[in-house]
């Protein structure tokens, strides 16, 4: 056979060679080297290692990149070159060692979102257990915290997405290094001498190091094994492991991972190693040419070479505590293996333990396979223990021992391995490091508390399995000679035609031996899980390589003969000869100027180079490389698709003779790329093959002629520009030449096939060019098999035959039976199936015809299928018309679903309009109801991205960074600005002008404009809490002042300011709560607090004095002003990270930055706090920092019971230690605050041991006597309690534990009786600080339970003497602590609220109010606080909710006291009554603002605004406390909380956290921590929710109103609440869906109760994403809907009829004439934006132009009023088929599209589509009209008309259905008449055959006509019929001739429809009728 030929491209180019080449120097000769030197020289280097002299070369080919990486070193120096060219380049000469190899690989990395700080194990917060403690549910069911606060508890952070980076390795003496592309780099230690090593995957390197002379001898001595050679290297963190020799390998198959049939033996036996002798010559790895790891090794003394698989399976975690095995009698040599496998392998599980930041993937959920540590108490670290102390380690080992100190198991055996010695290199010595990382590992771990305290428990040990990685098995070991064998250095392999053979998936494996000039071929393949391994052959060769070189996805082999000749094995083992010719310039050059017959000196070929894609390198005897590329795959798709057809059809020495002739066809035409060359001898070969004789079209010489056969004529047929010029005839298809010789045996199946990859072509409408030139090929085969199926073709393509088949132009005799007379038709087959569910007609595939035919396919593109698009759409069809389904809506999700799961969304785009009809359908039936259930991509299929945009935007998509809505450019609200409006902008910011951080700031205009963008509410607000603003103050004018006692006045009023200022923080907290969603890199803003005031009217600034402001009030001011900045950064917010806190430390300790800290804290970020900075921050005893890092850790943790939190708590709390009494040096109100935090960290846990510490700290004993010491004893006991009360909140039950607890708060409230008679046992206490403490820890323990008895231990007196007996204000907190008990009881009515009053209380009121009855001090105090109390307990359980009920209430109960607040009297009794009044006004302030939460509430804020200005009215009373200003502006905060973003939740923990912040004892002055500690006043941030329901157009992005209707359920009630959003939306835990039902935007269902998704879409975002209407503006454009387009447009039936039948119209006079124009306000779609700018215009030059203006604009305007810009493209589709020439060689395949189109929706589309049998109301309209289309398909009929009355076609119509000759379909010249106009008889005198066959083929198409061959058969059977029974008597005939005539064409019709191309109508009786006409003119 001839062979092929290829060029060679010249000697490859390296410049990382040449470059080494000039460097390096050059060795010194070895004679000059004494003995001694050259030993030392071995004992470095190893003895059996690569030169160090020369320059080596490494590739490594994946496939996945285009670039030609390769890596060059020498001794010292590594470049890594790209294409020949340098990149990168390392030099190693400092380290002092020679390189012993390098070589590419791949490095599993780890990619965490999360930052290194959060993922690390010195991070106190991160919890470690893998369950955490969080708060069990109450005893009904009821969760502590609420639904967010549960969702970011249980939400866990997203592990680490593992991918393979690759890297560079390159090992030294001693020390490996890897370096990644990104520019990272590692080093380790290596305790061995590397001899090689191989890039294995899915990720390392596998090592062999060398194997010394001297251990062989020393094992035979010992009669042990050597140590084992092959190592697997698989992070720079782990030493290298031992390869594991198995038994044998299982899998993976079909999703199952690998396993090892010997599990159970390795994982309780030590590891076994692949025999040391093996030397590795090859191994396999993941690339494009297989996935097969295999390696290859020879044992050179058994002369054997060994086929490996490998596999990696990722190692279990550390063995725990590891024992040594019982050593066998040989002792000294086994301890040697142990200390390799045991110790080695400790350390490398010890250092990931350490690292497990590094590696989380690894790391199993088990803390118990964990290595257990003794963890010493955290604050006292032991000095550092010696190494050889820590658990696994040998007793010996120090740390200056070698890791080859390790592998000889002892430090004295210098023959094994080298001795301890410092590492050359410049008289450096080299740490060890693997050392020293484990001991600095293990020490952090001891001293970060690691994972063991929990389970000290031993596990079984395990050996080999956990220490290996990489497992290998031998597949077959192979004799070789021994030339062979101690040649193994040269030995290589290749993989090659890895793919499908039709049984199972294979590849071939050759591995060459130079030395013998062999090369020996084996098969593998998978089979049951175990790999199949069998010898195929031995053939002479030199060399191979594997190519892509004629196939794309499969590799074929290139060998070198012993002779020198090349030759490619493809197609399996079939051989193609292949010669080499020198590139030349001159095109003239002779092919046969081969390497071969001049040779040039170089001598023959001796190999090849290692292949990359198609190029490799060959080598000639002297030594001479060129590089050839073998680049032999068609590019041409066609061809491809052709040869993938082939493989599937045809046996493979056919398939592979065919592929043969191809390749010498291409190699003729010197393989060239241009159009459709790679065609043509595609059809040459496959005419010469199978014997189908075509006769030569010759070339003519005329140029005009010359025209018609090049490649432009055919390009630019379709051209609308050159249609009225003439143009050169067209080629015809080759006339088939008939012989006598039957044909091919292999014609049916193969014209089956490829009938079937046409069909394929059909489908898409981008491959109709490819089918044009496809048909004739399948014309040609049909003539000489199945002449029907030409006819069938040339109907589609009047080009593809010359001649017309009729019976008497075939050959019958040579027609195969074997397929049916009319071909299956894909589009006929598609409308049966979506017409008739239950219509069973198989799909004709590949399987059909290989098994009709019995053929054995060959497989030679494995299992690449070319009908690929055509199965899935089968698959979808099925789908759309399953008949088990009834429902359309149903049918419809189901296709849409699996379009979306199999990644078919846009196929539906290839389709043409009619096939694509069905499915466009079915996504508009979703469209406009869409599952709830669906993947996000199943939404954006169907163009609902507003429903996939509300499961995965980001939480905060409030702030837009600064961008523009596109909304702003495409329709702008307001003019833009001018250049001198910017230049003014740009001075005012350049002069500072901008005002600096106020603290205010909510940069939330775009919701706030929404939300309260009516009035100026919100500036009001941000006016009232600004504390970095000079406040002015109104002075009264005192003229008879001197200046001196004027400015004391001054300063005084200063003071008094300064106290109102101190208090704004606690508002403006709230206010400004999460309004940062970013934080930068930059120092964060903290707003400094302004003291100086301006004087009124005297306009006079006032500095206060130095001194004048106590140094605690200022301190807690700024403490308070660091909180709100802290609060200000968002919970959701990224980048606060612990660098990030600590960059924003101050160099001293100030109370602003513990403020910040807590800030931090109570939002969650002090999470990121790594320890060392939290050391920082509490080392110094900075009693404000103290507090913010404790409260704020705990309250970060909260409920968590975090260990590492606790410890930190139990330093600064004594009652946690053991001796409660040692002096800390904390102070009282520190460890308040660490009390507080204990109750924090363990909400809801009921710890008993916590709960017994809090409780003993209510009465704690040195607390009983005020004294100095002891100043905050009270705020003390408030935090003892409330934090006992957190512990056990909800959680009081009747168990004697509790009884106990309940025994000891009830002595607590009332005092010990037993005291009171003159017992003294039990310690002493004072009732006035434990009585309201334990009531309200009292109140917590038992809340929500309704235990009636329990309330009733917190009586309310009700005589005067029992009220004169306590205190007014424990009756406010009984009321409170009684109501939390009784919580369900509570109703916000007056009802409720007297029932709270003790009768003799409200009688003495009662008589009071109408009698004037005088009343005692006691009952009127005890009114009010009982008042304030309940109407506090009333704002608990509604808080947030803004109910109507409550609102009332407590606003009436508001005014009340504000009116008795603000009375004047001068006696004391009443300024004591007012002053009871006063607290009780500030708590029901406070209570007003949590019912109202967020609501902003005009009616609420001008109350509080009225207090905040009579605060500076009665600012000279001195009774008006500090407190008065705290309840005012937090009241302000409360109403706006987060800027109207967030409320109240009203779980167990929010009601703890809100009454511990609002708790009622309110401060006397700012200084004031005695009484309660102010930090605490914050913790109303962990009742906080995010419950604003914010609507976004998810095409603009801008917040809109939108009205919901949202569905909630109140016990077993269930009601329905319609808002309108931005809104605040009930508890999450009662919402059951949020619906959107409004005319104007696309409708939107939540339902959070069915879908979990929806509900943690709603609580990690509460932004729901809409899609407006296209005919629609938006609520704010538009609020009465008066400017919608069915207003503006009228009735668009005029639009209708312009679709159907397109005519010119006035277009002024259109309702919608200004469509253009106002087009933009009614969608921000740039597809209309740009339809309506380019189509849509009203001038046009023409009629035509004007026409199709007219069209598009009917089109355009439809599509926006039912919001379907899909439809555009169909209507513009519809136009052109109605407005197509029949002369155009897509005419008739358009046409047929048409037809399918036309059937679907008229008779199909009503029935299985629309929903009408469904829903007799809900009948959805089509996309596309049925109107519409059915008058596209008119017009073309119309032009069809014309044809059929011409005498000319009427004849030929007659020779057809009478089967008679046709005349050829040759072209003629095209005149500028013919081809200009659209009429097709406009000319008909000059009608030629070209055109007359085209309307032929029209005809039959559109009518479904049955084939001329059955027609004949028809007519003779008609004949029949109407001769024998017209004339004979019934029953046998009759004499009716009519009646016969009809019964007869009855029968013809029925039977003719069958036989040909039915869509929905069949054979046309009106064409029927014409054809017996035609039969009888003879």
């Amino acid at each position: 056979m001839p062979p092929i030929t290829v060029t060679s491209q010249g000697p490859p180019t390296s410049s990382a060679l040449k470059y080494l080449a000039k460097t390096s120097s050059s060795p010194t000769p070895a004679s000059n080297d004494t003995p001694l030197l050259q030993a030392i020289r071995t004992a470095l280097r190893g003895s059996d290692t690569e030169s160090v002299s020369s320059i080596h070369t490494a590739t490594f080919f994946t496939g996945n990149e285009e670039d030609d990486q390769e890596l060059t070193w020498n001794a010292h120096t590594v470049v890594l070159s790209y294409g020949g060219v340098m990149v990168k380049k390392w030099s190693f000469e400092e380290e002092g060692e020679c390189i012993q190899w390098a070589c590419f690989g791949d490095l599993e990395q780890i990619v965490s979102e999360e930052s290194s700080s959060s993922a690390s194990a010195a991070n106190y917060t991160k919890n470690d257990n893998p369950s955490p403690p969080t708060a069990a549910p109450n005893a009904n069911g009821r969760p502590t915290f609420g639904p967010f606060t549960r969702a970011t508890i249980d939400s866990k952070p997203e592990p680490g997405q593992t991918e393979y980076a690759p890297a560079i390795y390159v090992f030294l003496r001693s020390i490996g290094r890897i370096f990644l592309l990104n520019g990272t780099d590692y080093t380790f230690s290596l305790p061995f001498i590397v001899r090689k090593a191989w890039a294995i995957s899915p990720h390392g390197v596998m090592v062999q190091r060398v194997l010394e002379p001297t251990e062989l001898i020393e094992a035979e001595e010992t009669g042990d094994d050597v140590l084992p050679t092959i190592f697997s290297l698989t992070s720079p963190f782990a030493e290298a492991a031992v390869v594991g020799l198995t038994s044998g390998i299982l899998g993976p198959i079909h999703g199952h991972p690998a396993a090892l049939k010997d599990e159970l033996k390795n994982s309780t036996s030590p590891l076994k190693s692949i025999p040391p002798t093996e030397m590795v010559v090859w191994t396999s790895h993941y690339n494009t040419i297989t996935d097969t790891q295999v390696c290859v090794t020879v044992d050179v003394e058994k002369q054997q070479l060994s086929l490996w698989r490998y596999i990696y399976i990722k190692p279990r975690d550390t063995p725990v505590a590891q024992t040594r095995v019982p050593a066998p009698p040989s002792g000294i040599s086994h301890q040697k293996r142990q200390s390799m496998g045991g110790v080695g392998s400790r350390r490398t599980s010890a250092m990931f333990d350490g690292l497990d930041r590094i590696h989380p993937m690894s790391m199993s959920p088990n803390p118990r396979t964990q290595e257990p540590l003794l963890i010493p108490d955290i604050f006292d670290l032991p000095d550092m223990p010696p190494l050889s102390s820590l658990p696994g380690m040998a007793p010996s080992l120090s740390t200056t021992m070698t890791m080859a100190s390790l592998v000889s198991g002892t430090t004295t055996t210098s023959s094994q391995s080298q001795p301890q010695r410092p590492v050359p290199g410049h008289g450096k010595r080299r740490p060890d490091s693997l050392t020293r990382n484990e001991l600095s590992m293990t020490m952090d771990r001891m001293a970060l508390g690691g994972r063991m305290e929990t389970d000290l428990t031993l596990l079984p040990i395990e050996h080999g399995r956990m220490k290996a990685a990489y497992w290998m098995e031998n597949l077959v070991t192979h004799s070789i000679s021994k030339e062979d064998a101690q040649s193994w250095r040269k030995i290589t392999a290749s993989i090659f035609d890895d793919r499908w053979d039709g049984v199972r998936t294979r590849c071939l494996l050759s591995i060459c031996l130079p030395a013998s000039n062999t090369m020996l071929v084996f098969s593998m393949s998978q089979q049951a899980r175990v790999m199949q391994v069998g010898f195929e052959t031995e053939l002479p060769a030199r060399s191979a390589t594997s190519l892509r070189a004629t196939r794309g996805n499969i590799w074929d082999l290139l060998v070198v003969k012993p002779q020198g000749q090349l030759t490619l094995l493809t197609h399996g083992m079939y051989e193609i000869p292949v010669e080499v010719e020198e590139f030349s310039d001159d095109a003239t050059t002779d092919m046969d100027q081969s390497l071969f017959s001049e040779p040039d000196g170089h001598g023959r070929l001796v190999s090849v180079d290692e292949g990359r894609w198609g190029t490799t390198t060959l080598t000639h005897q002297d030594g001479w490389k060129s590089r050839v590329t073998f680049d032999l795959v068609p590019e041409d798709s066609l061809t491809l698709e052709c040869f993938q057809m082939l493989a599937l059809i045809l046996p493979a020495d056919i398939a592979f003779h065919l592929h043969r002739v191809f390749l010498e066809n291409w190699s003729i035409r010197r393989w060239s790329t241009a159009t459709n060359v790679e065609f043509e001898c595609f059809t040459a070969a496959l005419y010469t093959i199978f014997g189908l004789a075509v006769e030569a079209t010759p070339v003519p010489s005329d140029p005009w002629l010359k025209l018609a056969h090049s490649k432009s004529h055919a390009r630019f047929r379709e051209d609308p520009a050159l249609r009225l010029l003439r143009t050169p005839p067209t080629i015809h298809a080759p006339r088939p030449v008939q012989t006598s010789k039957p044909p091919h045996f292999l014609l049916a199946p193969l014209l089956y096939g490829l009938h079937t990859l046409g069909e394929h072509l059909r489908l898409m409408v981008n491959r109709h060019s490819d089918l044009l030139r496809f048909a004739p090929i399948l014309c040609r085969i049909a003539f000489s098999v199945r002449p029907e199926w030409a006819d069938y073709w040339k109907r589609l393509v009047p080009d593809a035959a010359i001649v017309w088949h009729t019976p008497l132009t075939s050959q019958q005799e040579h027609s195969d039976d074997r397929i049916p007379v009319w071909p299956p038709d894909i589009s006929a087959i598609l409308y049966g199936r979506i017409s008739t569910p239950d219509w069973k007609v198989p799909w004709h595939d590949v399987q059909h015809i290989v098994s009709r035919f019995h053929i054995t396919p060959s497989f030679e593109y494995g299992a690449r299928d070319p009908l690929q698009k055509m199965h899935q759409l089968g698959q979808l069809f099925s789908t759309l018309s399953d008949g088990k389904v009834p429902e359309s809506q149903k049918r419809a999700e189901n296709v849409i679903y699996k379009m979306v799961t199999q990644n078919e969304a846009d196929f539906v785009y290839l389709l043409p309009l009619g096939i694509a009809a069905p499915l466009r359908e079915a996504a508009r039936t979703c469209q406009l109801a869409p599952p709830g259930n669906w993947p996000l991509e199943a939404y954006r299929a169907i163009g609902r991205n507003d429903l996939a945009a509300s499961a995965t935007r980001n939480p905060d998509i409030l702030f837009n960074d600064g961008y523009r809505s596109r909304k702003d450019f495409i329709n702008p609200v307001k003019p833009r600005q001018t250049i001198g409006e910017i230049a003014a902008e740009a001075r005012a910011l350049a002069g500072g002008e901008i005002d600096a951080v106020s603290g205010v700031e909510l940069n939330l205009k775009e919701f706030t404009d929404i939300r309260f963008g009516q009035d100026r509410r919100l500036e009001e607000v941000a006016r009232m809490l600004c504390s970095s603003t000079v406040p002015s103050v109104k002075s009264l004018d005192r003229p008879e002042l001197s200046e001196h006692d004027q400015t004391k006045e001054h300063q005084s009023q200063v003071v008094r300011v300064a106290e109102r200022t101190f208090a704004l923080p606690y508002g403006r907290a709230m206010f400004t709560f999460g309004s940062v969603p970013i934080i930068t890199r930059e120092a964060y803003a903290v707003p400094k607090i302004e003291y100086t005031i301006r004087v009124q009217p005297l306009n006079i600034s006032v500095t206060p004095e130095p001194g004048k402001i106590s140094p605690e009030s200022m301190c807690w001011g700024e403490f308070h002003n660091g909180v709100a900045a802290g609060l200000r950064i968002s919970p959701t917010a990224t980048g606060v990270e612990s660098s990030w806190i600590a960059f924003n430390k101050p160099s001293e300790l100030s109370p602003e930055h513990a403020g910040f800290l807590l800030g931090l804290g109570l939002s969650g970020h002090l999470k990121e706090m790594l320890t060392w900075h939290t050391f920082a921050y509490l080392t110094p005893k900075h009693d404000l920092t103290s507090i913010g890092v404790l409260l704020g850790l705990s309250a970060a943790n909260i409920g968590s019971g975090n260990q590492h939190v606790t410890k930190l708590l139990a330093v600064h709390t004594p009652a946690l230690l053991p001796t409660p009494t040692v002096d800390l040096n904390v102070s009282l109100v520190t460890q308040a605050a660490g009390l507080s935090g204990v109750g924090l960290l363990y909400l809801g846990t009921k710890n008993r041991r916590m709960a017994e510490v809090c409780l003993a700290q209510i009465s704690r004993k040195d607390l009983v006597q005020p004294d100095l010491s002891n100043e905050h004893r009270e705020a003390y006991t408030y935090s003892a309690a409330l934090a006992f009360g957190m512990i056990m909140l909800g959680k009081g039950t009747t168990i004697p534990a509790d009884l106990g607890l309940l025994k000891r708060l009830s002595i607590l409230i009332h005092g010990d009786a037993s005291r009171v008679l003159g017992s003294r046992t039990g310690s002493p206490f004072d009732i006035n600080l434990t009585s309201p403490a334990a009531s309200i820890a009292l109140g917590l323990m038992y809340l929500r339970t309704g235990r009636k008895d329990i309330a009733d231990i917190l009586t309310i007196p009700d005589t005067v003497l029992s009220l004169n007996a306590i205190q007014p204000t424990f009756l406010l907190v009984r009321t409170i602590a009684r109501s939390l008990i009784l919580w369900d009881a509570i109703v916000p009515s007056n009802e409720w609220l007297l029932r709270q009053i003790p009768e003799t209380i409200r009688i003495a009121i009662d008589g009071r109010s109408k009698i004037g009855q005088p009343i005692d001090d006691a009952m009127e105090l005890a009114y009010y606080n009982i008042l304030a109390g309940c109407c506090f307990v009333v704002g608990l359980k509604y808080a947030g909710t803004a109910r109507q009920e409550a609102y009332q209430l407590i606003v009436r109960h508001f005014d009340m006291f504000s009116r008795l607040a603000y009375a004047s009297g001068p006696a004391f009794d009443h300024k004591i009554k007012r002053s009871a009044v006063r607290d009780g006004l500030n708590l029901i302030s406070i209570a007003l603002s949590m019912v109202m939460a967020g609501t902003g509430e005009i009616s609420c804020l001008r109350r509080l605004r009225y207090a905040y200005g009579m605060s500076q009215q009665m600012m000279y009373h001195h009774g008006f406390k500090y407190g008065v200003h705290v309840s005012t502006h937090m009241s302000l905060g409360l109403l706006f909380l987060g800027g109207g973003r967030f409320t109240l939740g009203t779980s167990d923990a929010a009601i703890a956290c809100m009454v511990t912040a609002f708790f009622p004892r309110f401060h006397h002055v700012s200084a004031d921590n005695k009484s309660f500690l102010q930090a605490l006043r914050h913790l109303w941030v962990l009742a906080v929710e995010p419950r604003c329901l914010i609507a976004r157009d998810v095409d603009t992005n801008e917040v809109v109103y939108l009205p919901v209707k949202i569905t909630m359920r109140e016990g077993k009630e269930t009601g329905v609440t319609q808002l309108i959003s931005p809104t605040l939306i009930p508890d999450m835990d009662k919402l059951v869906s949020i619906r959107v039902d409004t005319p104007r935007y696309w409708p939107f269902y939540l339902d959070t109760a069915a879908h979990p998704r929806h509900k943690d879409a709603l609580l990690k975002s509460q932004t729901l994403y809409v899609k407006r209407r296209t005919a629609f503006l938006s609520y704010t454009e538009d609020p009465r809907g008066s400017r919608s387009l069915f207003v503006r447009s009228g009735s668009s039936s005029g639009d209708a009829a312009t679709l159907d039948f397109p005519q010119l119209t006035d277009a002024k006079t259109h309702p919608a004439g200004d469509l253009s124009e106002f087009i933009t306000s009614f969608s921000n779609n740039v597809l209309f934006l740009a339809f309506a700018d380019h189509f849509s215009r009203a001038q046009g030059e023409t009629n035509s132009e004007r026409l199709f203006h007219t069209y598009c604009h009917a089109a355009l305007l439809d599509s926006i009023l039912q919001d379907k810009p899909q439809t555009l493209q169909a209507h513009l589709t519809l136009y052109t088929y109605r407005n197509m020439s029949p002369r155009s060689r897509y005419f008739h395949l358009r046409l047929q599209d048409l037809r399918f189109a036309a059937d679907f929706y008229a008779k199909v589309y009503e029935r299985r589509f629309s929903g009408r049998g469904e829903n007799k109301n809900n009948a959805r309209p089509p996309l596309v009209r049925d109107t519409t289309v059915l008058g596209a398909l008119h017009a073309l009929d119309g032009m069809l008309d014309r044809v059929r009355v011409d005498p000319g076609f009427v004849d030929l119509l007659g020779r057809y259905a009478r089967g008679d000759v046709l005349p050829e379909t040759i072209p003629a010249p095209t005149s500028m008449t013919m081809m200009g106009t659209t009429n097709p008889m406009s000319d008909a005198g000059a009608l030629d055959p070209e055109t007359m066959g085209r309307f032929l083929a029209w005809y039959l198409l559109r009518n479904g006509v049955p084939v001329s061959t059955i027609l004949s058969v028809l007519r003779g059977l008609a004949s029949d019929a109407h001769a024998q029974c017209l004339g004979v008597p019934p029953p046998d005939g009759t004499d009716n001739a009519l009646g016969l005539d009809m019964g007869i064409k009855e029968v013809l019709h029925s039977t003719g429809t069958r036989m040909t191309t039915a869509l929905g109508s069949g054979w046309s009786v009106r064409s029927l009728n014409e054809i017996i006409e035609a039969w009888k003119i003879v």
